[in-house]
């Protein structure tokens, strides 16, 4: 059984194989160990060359997200969202760019327009822990600014780091400026905190789980987005995705929380 989940490749069936053997078989249990040992030592061996030997691209995963609907007759809607996000997960760095779209339109008259860009580089120090650098830029009228411009730097760790469950965290001081609808300027320091979770729950389904914090002694900002991911075929799935984002105090005639549903199409690469 040992052999047969070292030639599939299976970490998890492989641990635990030499667990039940130490109770089962402790005569060959070390001998079964140490075959398992050494043979996870050439997996990272091998892994280690290849992210070391990798051209630029040959590490650029990716997936682009599309949603919209169109209604006429008694209403005219149309409203479109997008995302794209490129990773880079190389021997020492990794580079993360996120961009995003939404735009909303209601009998004419334009009833949402949110834009964001982000992107974030990391040098991993070890496995887990990791220093970042993050830069973003976003757009919202309807929250109450026109424009905001974000730099953070901090530490980073990778608490959970399984197959099936991934989880990042990180925490750093931060440099806001926003202009307001209200014709304001403010540039602030922060301290930003975010979360990123990835957990597979069957071999078709996965949900992810993001949020972030600019947390300032004047307009601070909290936002988390929860989807639910299903696979349809190949490289395509469809995505159900909730968003909140929460502003502590913004211009007069803005609300201070703003929720967005998104059913779309999102294909890997």
């Amino acid at each position: 059984m040992l052999q047969a989940a070292m030639a599939a490749g299976k970490e998890g069936d492989v641990a635990t194989i030499i667990k039940y053997a130490r109770s089962v078989n402790p005569e060959g249990a070390a001998a079964a160990k140490k075959l398992a040992d050494d043979w996870s030592a050439k997996r990272t061996a091998k892994a280690t060359r290849h992210l070391q030997q990798a051209n630029f691209f040959d590490l650029v995963t990716g997936k682009i997200t599309l949603g919209g609907y169109l209604t006429t007759g008694n209403t005219n809607n149309i409203g479109i969202t997008g995302t794209i996000d490129v990773e880079r997960d190389g021997y020492k760095w990794r580079h993360k760019l996120h961009m995003l779209a939404d735009y909303q339109k209601s009998n004419g008259v334009v009833s949402r327009e949110h834009y964001l860009v982000a992107y974030e580089p990391n040098y991993k120090v070890n496995s887990r822990l990791y220093i970042y650098g993050a830069t973003q830029y976003e757009s919202d009228r309807f929250l109450g600014f026109y424009d905001r411009y974000s730099v953070s730097s901090g530490a980073g760790y990778s608490a959970i780091k399984r197959p099936s469950l991934k989880l990042d965290l990180e925490l750093g001081p931060a440099y806001r400026y926003t202009n307001f609808t209200d014709d304001t300027n403010q540039s602030n320091i922060a301290a930003r905190g975010s979360l990123s979770m990835d957990w597979k729950l069957s071999s078709t389904m996965s949900f992810h789980q993001d949020a972030s914090a600019y947390l300032q002694s004047a307009n601070s900002t909290v936002a988390t987005t929860s989807s639910l991911n299903a696979k349809l075929f190949g490289p395509v799935s469809g995505q159900l995705s909730y968003q909140v984002q929460y502003e502590s105090l913004p211009p007069a005639g803005s609300q201070t929380t703003d929720t967005t549903s998104r059913a779309s199409v999102v294909y890997q690469f």
